[in-house]
């Protein structure tokens, strides 16, 4: 029997990518609305300032997540402001 993971392939992280997902992270921690996602904002932002640290697997993917979600927020977690109509 072989070991299948259930986490989809996730490809390795470029430093540029991590540069990127870091520099939202305070934003992450600041506009979190769970306790959990802004504790662990807060814990990659104080583990990154280590030399020559990179998220582990199991990071990464949660970091992409928190920050992709910043970006797609629906229009109700934001008001009802539509710049179109406005």
């Amino acid at each position: 029997m072989t070991y299948h993971s259930r986490q989809p392939f996730q490809k390795a992280a470029s430093g540029a990518e991590i540069e990127r997902l870091l520099h939202h992270m305070p934003t992450v921690a600041q506009l979190a609305g769970e306790t959990w996602a802004k504790s662990f904002a807060q814990s990659v932002l104080k583990q990154s300032r280590r030399r020559g640290w990179t998220p582990s697997a199991k990071q990464l993917p949660v970091m992409r997540g928190l920050v992709n979600d910043l970006f797609t927020r629906s229009s109700d977690e934001e008001g009802d402001f539509n710049p179109i109509e406005s």
